[in-house]
């Protein structure tokens, strides 16, 4: 088998898991070496803490391989808040964001300007359908605009912002800032188009919890001042008694203590799993399993409120049911598993999705009766 193959294979959860947006079961591979390195940390002996320790770097290097970066940039942070709390806090002037983005972005641009005492403020702005286009962003820019805060695909819509598009728009004098937890590891994407690049290894990466990254660009880390910097961001090589040394030159700045080594090891072998099968490839396949979840839909005439677009999605379809509660129990109660959301259900496939899961999917809403469903 091929390398890409034998990564298919390793989606071995029972069929109708759909729902890959909120949390990435562990691979088998993961669940493998983070056994092991527990392990070599009940020993206690150095040379085994040593040998776990590697896995920081292992984590850097994989993340920045597949984000065209220097590792030494790339910071490896509890989440993906954690990240933007670190780009966030340390900047000043107007930020423009959506309303409805994950709070994530949201809540921590409110908190970090709260912080700021009026130094950083937020511009908030409300798209009519959710997506953040240029469009949506260019009715907010003005002088005193230092950053655009975005997702990169949009938890709610499904939307895949156009990075390039974005860059080219606010030009070099303001910082892009890019939550990828939707998206990295899924779609190829010029990530050196953004100046922060935040990600999380607990959904597509199925490496849980605890993954969290963040990379800042040399642009980036001359306008952000690393306010949250603690132990590990300064020039010191070693523990500094009686001294303050200042902030690292690198992206390590924006890091406050040693990280999780077990976190680390998990970060890096989803990385390294993604990376051996190839993001082409993934994005290929993922979306032939949303055009198939499109083509079922359609079928059974449920209204899909997401992009159909390939260039303008990742792997989140989002539907619109006349009466989204009652499909949600349905799903339940065939066995997917899915997101509901007020007036929404969220179907999120992997490239792993089995054929078996897509046709319960076909089935539990043939059984079920469509008039039901379709919208006015």
């Amino acid at each position: 088998m091929s390398t890409f193959d034998d990564y298919l294979a390793t989606f071995d959860a029972e069929p109708g898991y759909l729902n890959w947006a909120a949390f990435g079961p562990l691979s088998p591979s993961v669940r493998e070496e983070v056994f092991a390195d527990a392990d070599l940390l009940g020993s206690g002996r150095p040379s085994s803490l040593a040998l776990v320790e590697e896995r920081l770097g292992q984590a850097q290097e994989l993340v920045a391989e597949l984000l065209g970066a220097d590792a030494a940039d790339v910071t490896l942070q509890g989440s993906s808040t954690h990240g933007l709390m670190q780009a966030l806090y340390g900047l000043s002037g107007a930020v423009v964001a959506a309303t409805g983005e994950f709070p994530s972005v949201s809540l921590t641009l409110e908190r970090a300007a709260q912080a700021s005492h009026g130094a950083l403020v937020p511009r908030w702005i409300s798209p009519e359908d959710g997506r953040v286009t240029p469009d949506a962003v260019a009715g907010a820019l003005d002088d005193g605009v230092s950053a655009v805060a975005v997702s990169h695909v949009d938890f709610r819509t499904g939307y895949r912002v156009d990075i390039a598009a974005l860059r080219e728009l606010i030009g070099p004098d303001r910082l892009l800032i890019l939550d990828a937890v939707q998206s990295f590891g899924l779609v190829e994407a010029d990530y050196a188009a953004a100046d922060v690049v935040v990600g999380h290894g607990y959904k597509w990466l199925r490496a849980g919890r605890g993954t969290g990254f963040a990379w800042f660009s040399a642009r980036a880390r001359e306008r952000i001042v690393p306010v949250l910097s603690g132990i590990t961001g300064t020039t010191a090589s070693g523990l500094v008694i009686d001294e303050l040394p200042a902030p690292a030159a690198s992206g390590q700045a924006y890091t406050v203590s040693r990280p999780d080594t077990l976190a680390a090891g998990r970060l890096a072998i989803g990385v390294r799993d993604v990376r051996d099968a190839g993001v082409a490839s993934i994005e290929e396949r993922l979306a032939e399993r949303v055009d198939a979840v499109l083509e079922i839909a359609d079928r059974h005439g449920i209204a899909v409120s997401s992009p159909r677009e390939r260039s303008a999605r990742a792997g989140i379809v989002t539907l619109a049911p006349e009466e989204p509660a009652r499909l949600a129990a349905a799903f339940a109660n065939a066995g997917l598993v899915v997101t509901a959301r007020g007036a929404s259900v969220r179907l999120a496939p992997h490239a792993g999705t089995d054929d078996a899961t897509l046709q319960l999917l076909d089935d539990t809403l043939a059984s079920f009766g469509n008039e039901t469903f379709i919208s006015a």
